[in-house]
């Protein structure tokens, strides 16, 4: 019996359904007449509880279907549901009678149509660029020439081989491929868990961690290029700490995981060029450069050369460097007698006058002089204190006499400070005693210290002697040498001051000659000469 067809009678005998009955001949008729169904429609609500099911509304401008994608289906869906997004949903509708509504529950989800995606890619476009994952500064630089590189990709298509071909081609590289889906429900999450696999990689272990990554795939539709537009991907290619380069599609093709990449190629064949150098031409660059440094190298050494002849001709010839030295020293040489015999006699002056202070008559005047005034001075300080004590006495007599009853205590005072004047004065007379004692000690000390101090002003002026006599020319004259002097006395330094047929004087250690120059080839002719009186060597004491 249908149970729509049976429309009771008021008063009749109906029939009586309990609420699950009800429930579920609904149940059986919805899903029995709907049980595939494709439906068109914009997506409202999502909601996404622990459970991993989906939640959602359906809704066009008159009506609102809701809809449920459970747990297991929701990981295969093509698209992951966006609020906003126009798709259409396939499934089966249902009821559910806790709450006595319906709603479809969902198979699968696809786009209503491209503008539909493109849409949506504006939209997540937006919100991950706002994010920052697109910002320049977050871009890695690429190294010049990696050792390892890692590819993402499929391994059966032919992007691979161009990669690899076009690599043996520039500079042969290491090779690590990462085999994913490059299309479908499983291409974003294979890329995306490539991506962060090659970056868990340990740098220089067994399985050595990549230099720079490609992530690669050949042309194809926007459905075909989708799963690299997913927000998975994106984020992994954002958080990458290697360098990577992205090469999906042909050069028109634009996904978001090329503005969230280091470096988007337009073709995978572009990523390998980008990624490596051309090994010959870096090879003729580095032969070009060291051409370019042997011909500075040798230039500089020219260059250099030269300079050092230029500055040896600017510089005086070794010959010429000493004579201002040589004419100073023979000045000093002349001047140094003079002021040692001026220094010596300096010093004689200053010991004689030492001397004379250090006579044993001056200092036994003095003597007698200090103990004539310690004398007066001792005979002094008695007289004063006598006469302080009479002062005193007569003070205390006076004040005696007019307290005769009760001045007795303030006169014993008196008598007692008195006494107490009278006991001060042995300390002074003992000290005047030691003071004689000292004197009378020291007295007969004086001579030996004034000779031991003649004796060391002896040995210091002996030394000094000993210093002029090393400084005398007349020494070096002994040894050889020659003074050689002009017509007025003055010293010749060189053989050019001399003019031919001038009179010379030649001083040797013995005496001296007169001579005539005879020119600068020839020697001077000398003459003998009465032999002269050596100059006197006697002591700077010698007046």
């Amino acid at each position: 019996m249908d149970l729509f067809e049976d429309e009771p009678q008021a008063g009749g005998n109906a029939p009586e359904f309990t609420v699950s009955e009800i429930s579920g001949a609904v149940k059986r008729t919805v899903e029995g007449n709907f049980s595939h169904v494709r439906v068109r429609g914009e997506l409202g609500r999502i909601s996404r509880p622990r459970s991993g099911h989906i939640y959602l509304d359906l809704k066009d401008d008159r009506a609102v279907l809701a809809g449920v994608v459970w747990k297991g289906q929701a990981a295969r869906l093509a698209i992951q549901p966006e609020e906003g997004m126009e798709v259409i949903a396939t499934g089966r509708l249902t009821t559910f009678p806790g709450q006595s509504k319906y709603q479809m529950v969902i198979e699968d989800m696809a786009p209503a149509g491209v503008g539909a995606l493109m849409a949506m890619l504006e939209k997540r476009k937006a919100k991950l660029e706002a994010e920052g994952l697109f910002a320049p500064e977050r871009k890695r630089p690429l190294p010049y020439l990696p050792e390892i590189i890692g590819v993402v990709t499929s391994p059966s298509g032919a992007v691979i081989r161009d990669i690899l071909h076009r690599l043996r081609d520039r500079f042969p590289r290491k090779v690590l491929v990462w085999p994913v889906a490059v299309q479908g429900e499983r291409c974003a999450p294979e890329v995306a868990s490539a991506i962060r696999g090659f970056n868990r990689l340990t740098p220089g272990g067994a399985l050595p961690r990549p230099d720079v990554l490609i992530v690669a795939r050949g042309g194809g539709s926007v459905e075909d290029l989708w799963g690299f537009n997913e927000e998975i991907v994106v984020r992994a290619a954002a958080e990458s700490e290697i360098p990577l380069i992205s090469a999906v599609g042909h050069e028109t093709d634009t996904t978001l995981i090329d503005f969230a990449s280091d470096r988007r190629a337009p073709t995978p064949t572009a990523a390998a060029e980008i990624a490596v150098p051309v090994r010959l031409e870096l090879m003729a660059w580095l032969d070009n450069q060291g051409a370019r440094l042997a011909r500075a190298g040798t230039q500089g050494i020219v260059l250099r050369r030269q300079r050092l002849r230029d500055l040896s001709r600017a510089l005086p010839r070794p010959e010429t460097l000493a004579d201002t030295a040589r004419q100073r020293l023979d000045l000093a040489s002349d001047r140094l007698p003079r002021a040692l015999k001026d220094l010596a006699q300096g010093k004689r002056n200053r010991l004689v006058q030492l001397s004379a202070e250090l006579a044993p008559r001056r200092l036994q005047d003095r003597l007698r002089h200090d103990r004539a005034r310690l004398d007066d001075l001792s005979r002094r300080l008695e007289r004063s204190l006598a006469t302080n004590a009479a002062r005193e006495r007569a003070r205390l007599d006076a004040v005696s006499a007019r307290l005769p009853g009760a001045g007795a205590a303030g006169l014993r005072r008196r008598r007692e400070r008195l006494a107490g004047l009278r006991l001060s004065a042995a300390p002074l007379a003992r000290g005047l005693a030691h003071g004689r004692a000292d004197l009378a000690r020291l007295a007969p000390r004086l001579p030996k210290a004034q000779e031991t101090r003649l004796r060391d002003l002896s040995a210091r002026l002996t030394a000094l002697e000993r210093i002029r006599l090393s400084y005398d020319h007349g020494a070096v004259l002994a040894r050889g040498f020659v003074l050689v002097r002009d017509a007025d006395g003055a010293l010749v330094t060189s053989s050019g001051t001399p003019a031919p047929g001038s009179a010379l004087e030649l001083e040797f250690s013995d005496g001296r000659l007169d001579a005539v120059a005879a020119g600068t080839s020839g020697r001077p002719a000398a003459k003998p000469a009465a032999k002269k009186k050596p100059p006197s060597q006697a002591s700077l004491f010698d007046e």
